[in-house]
């Protein structure tokens, strides 16, 4: 058996930035500080529950900072680390890719829900 924790380069990125939200709350963050607010209106279906938990792992592997301005109303806001930037640096190639290809990823994508809609009624 193997002492080392990930299997590949990839498996150690995805540890930091796997599931749904990460990704693209390292997207809207690269582009500029961001309250929370401001942050849950660019993630169009993100809970609050959710958001809070994504940012708190985010924060605990020093990838965002979360500033807390100590006033009432309370104002926070996040941004990134030097080693979260780096880390959103590397998705920008993904991003071109989604966007080059996303008129071919919406008929995959909705070919695939329509077959999942189908199955569940049939």
């Amino acid at each position: 058996m193997s002492n080392q924790p990930f299997t590949c380069g990839l498996d150690a990125a995805l540890a930091v930035i796997g599931g749904k939200w990460k990704p693209l709350i390292l997207f809207y963050l690269a582009h500029e500080t961001r309250r929370y607010g401001a942050l849950k209106r660019c993630l169009r279906g993100v809970s609050d529950k959710m958001l809070i938990q994504q940012l708190k792992e985010l924060q605990a592997d020093g990838v965002v900072d979360r500033t807390d301005y100590k006033e009432i109303p309370p104002r926070v806001a996040y941004s990134l680390t030097p080693f979260g930037i780096s880390l959103a640096r590397s998705l920008a190639p993904l991003c071109a890719w989604g966007e080059e290809h996303s008129a071919t990823i919406a008929g995959v994508v909705g070919r695939r829900s329509g077959a999942t809609v189908l199955i569940a009624a049939g």
